[in-house]
C-alpha cells in the first residue's frame, strides 16, 4: 500500500485546515480498501454465518467439522470402546484422498457414559460450542432420544450406529426430526421379529421376558412379543422390567425364570444385565432355560461379567442371540483397512460407524456445504439408488467431486436409508460356547421371518 507523508510548515497555517481535510479523506480511502482486501481474502469464509446447500461455504473457515457421541464409559462401554476409532479411520481416510469441499475434515469425539444427560450435555457442547455439522452417535436409544431434540434444535445431522428403538421410527414419521436423524443399524422392530423367527426355529413354544426399562428394552420387548405371539409362541406371565440403575435384581430374576419357561427372551445392557442373569443363576431358577439375547450384550465382556460355574463353565452356555449383521459389499475391503490401521478387533457395530461417517462427508461433499442442512439435503440421495454403486469412500468422493450420482455401498450393508432415516438388515445368529466364547452360527431374515 502506498505511503503518505506530509509536510506542514509553521507559517503555512493558512493551508493547514484545508490539508486536515484532505488527509482525512486520504486515511478513511486507504482504511477502505484495506478492510475490503481481507474481506476478499478467504471467499470460503463465512463469517460466522451457515452457509445453504449449493454454496461451497465453511464453519468458521476450518473445513467440516465432526462429532462422534460414544460410549466409552457406563453400562455399554463394553461395545462402544472402539467406535470413535471408526469414526476416526473413516475421517483420515476421506482427509487422505482430498478431504471434503476442499479442506480437511476435523473430529471431535465425547462420552456420553451411557446417561442420557450426559449424552445430551456432550450434544450441546458438540452442536454450540464445537460447532459440528454433523455427529455419529449414539449407542443408547434412551442417550440418543435425549441428544436428538439437541441436534434438531441446531439444525446438526446425527446419524446413529446403533440405536434400534422403533420409537425414533414413529417420531420420525410424526415430522419431530426435521430429516436431522438417520441409522445404519435396522429399528428393532426387524430385529425383534428375527428373534422371535429364532425362537420359533428352536421350537420354543412357552418365554418370558425381561428388560431394562428404558426406550431400548421395552420397545423390542413389545415389538418381540407381538411377533412371538404371531408366530403361533405364548408369553409365559407379564414382562418383567428393570430398573437400570438398581443395584440388586434378585427379584426381577425371580419373576422372569421362576415361571418354568423353555427360554427367556432377555433385552438387556451388559452391565445390568450380567447381575440379573448371575442372580437367577444363584438362585438355581436358570437350569434347563435357554438365555435368548440381544445386540446390547454381544460382547465377550458381558460373558466374563456374568461368570462362570464351580467347574469353569459359562453360566450362561448355551445361550443364543441375535445381532444386525455386518455383511455389506465394502466389508472386505473396510475389515483389511481397520487390521491394517487400527489392529483392535473388529467388534459389534464398528462397521456402522465407519458408514455413518462416511455417509456424513459425502453429503456434505455433494451439498457444497459443511453445514447440517448441507448434509441434510443430499444425505438420502448418496445413500441411496439411483447412482452408480461405489464400495470405496475415496471413490465414492471422487465421483461426487465430479456431480456424479452416487448410491453408496457400505461395510455394514448398502446403507438404503428411507425417508424415516431407517434401513433394514439383516441379523447374525450367535451362540455362547461352555468355555465363554461367542460364534456366529447362523442368519435370521427379519422380513421373510425365517432363518437361512
Amino acid at each position: 500500500m502506498k505511503k503518505f507523508s506530509w509536510n506542514f510548515g509553521k507559517s503555512d497555517r493558512a493551508n493547514s485546515t484545508s490539508n486536515s481535510i484532505l488527509m482525512l479523506a486520504l486515511m478513511s480511502l486507504s482504511a477502505g480498501v484495506l478492510l475490503t482486501s481481507c474481506q476478499e481474502g478467504d471467499p470460503n469464509t463465512t463469517n460466522g454465518t451457515e452457509g445453504t446447500p449449493g454454496e461451497k461455504t465453511t464453519q468458521e473457515g476450518n473445513g467440516l467439522k465432526l462429532g462422534s457421541l460414544a460410549p466409552a464409559t457406563g453400562d455399554l462401554s463394553s461395545i462402544g470402546q472402539n467406535w470413535p476409532a471408526a469414526v476416526q479411520l473413516s475421517v483420515d481416510t476421506v482427509n487422505e484422498c482430498g478431504g471434503v469441499n476442499e479442506a480437511q475434515v476435523s473430529l471431535i469425539s465425547e462420552d456420553d457414559q451411557t446417561d442420557p444427560s450426559a449424552g445430551s450435555s456432550a450434544m450441546t457442547k458438540l452442536a454450540e460450542v464445537d460447532k459440528v455439522a454433523g455427529v455419529v452417535g449414539s449407542f443408547a436409544s434412551s442417550v440418543s432420544g435425549a441428544a436428538v431434540d439437541v441436534a434438531v434444535r441446531n439444525k446438526v445431522m446425527m446419524v446413529s450406529p446403533g440405536s434400534t428403538s422403533p420409537v425414533f421410527t414413529e417420531r420420525a414419521k410424526k415430522g419431530e426430526f426435521s430429516g436431522y436423524w438417520a441409522r445404519t443399524a435396522p429399528p428393532d422392530t426387524y430385529q425383534s421379529q428375527a428373534l422371535a423367527a429364532l425362537a420359533t426355529k428352536q421350537k420354543f413354544k412357552n418365554i418370558a421376558t425381561v428388560a431394562i426399562n428404558n426406550d431400548y428394552g421395552v420397545g423390542f420387548e413389545e415389538q418381540f412379543v407381538k411377533a412371538f405371539k404371531d408366530q403361533g409362541g405364548n408369553i409365559v406371565g407379564k414382562p418383567v422390567r428393570y430398573d437400570p440403575k438398581a443395584a440388586t435384581l434378585d427379584s426381577e430374576a425371580k419373576g422372569v425364570f421362576s415361571g418354568k419357561p423353555d427360554a427367556v427372551a432377555a433385552i438387556l445392557y451388559a452391565e445390568t444385565g450380567s447381575v440379573l442373569l448371575k442372580s437367577a443363576f444363584e438362585q438355581g431358577l436358570s437350569d434347563g432355560v435357554t438365555v435368548l439375547l440381544t445386540d446390547g450384550v454381544y460382547s465377550d465382556d458381558f460373558i466374563k461379567q456374568v461368570g462362570k460355574t464351580a467347574d469353569g463353565k459359562s453360566i450362561i452356555a448355551g445361550a443364543l442371540g441375535t445381532v444386525p449383521g455386518a455383511n455389506g459389499p465394502a466389508l472386505k475391503e473396510f475389515t483389511a483397512l481397520w487390521n491394517e490401521k487400527v489392529g483392535k478387533e473388529l467388534t459389534a457395530y464398528v462397521p456402522h460407524n465407519w458408514d455413518a461417517a462416511a455417509l456424513l462427508m459425502l453429503a456434505a461433499e455433494a451439498s457444497d456445504a459443511n453445514t447440517g442442512e448441507g448434509i441434510k439435503s443430499k444425505i438420502l440421495e448418496v445413500a441411496n439408488a439411483p447412482g452408480t454403486e461405489v464400495t470405496n469412500v475415496c471413490q465414492a468422493m471422487e465421483l461426487v467431486r465430479k456431480g456424479e450420482d452416487i448410491n453408496f455401498q457400505g461395510a455394514s450393508g448398502n446403507v438404503d436409508i428411507d425417508a424415516n432415516g431407517d434401513v433394514v438388515g439383516s441379523y447374525d445368529v450367535w451362540k455362547v460356547g461352555d468355555d465363554g466364547t461367542l460364534s456366529v452360527i447362523d442368519k435370521v431374515d427379519p422380513v421373510a421371518g425365517t432363518s437361512n
